[in-house]
């Protein structure tokens, strides 16, 4: 059973950068695909990036291209997710979540993750 806890969240002007981290316990950051997805207000739930286990490539919605940047670190079991030039749209709660290897989903697809975060907010300001 892998367990998520998110961190990192709060509240940044536009344009600002903000890095949102998530600790893993009782399964490898690199024994799983690891993703961020984010909720906003009455929209459902998104994929933002993957990273996957085998050899740590990386993925990104359209969205986050060019601003966002995850990451992980073996030795603390953690993965990141750098935010640049945030925008008042990138205003969400943001979920980490694990997938075990063999779910056959897309990267991007909330069904290939069988752990999830409580999430953390993030709030840009205008």
């Amino acid at each position: 059973q892998v367990q998520l806890v998110e961190s990192g969240g709060g509240l940044v002007q536009a344009g600002g950068s903000l890095r949102v981290a998530c600790a893993a316990s009782g399964g490898a950051v690199t024994g799983n695909t690891m993703a961020w997805f984010r909720q906003a207000p009455g929209k459902e739930r998104s994929f933002v990036s993957a990273i996957t286990y085998r050899n740590g490539n990386t993925y990104y919605a359209d969205s986050a291209k060019g601003r966002f940047a995850m990451s992980r670190d073996s030795a603390k079991n953690m993965v990141y997710l750098q935010m640049n030039s945030l925008k008042p749209e990138d205003t969400a709660v943001y979920y980490c979540a694990a997938g075990t290897p063999g779910i056959l989903y897309g990267y991007s697809d909330a069904r290939r993750y069988n752990y999830w975060g409580q999430g953390t907010q993030v709030t840009v300001s205008s």
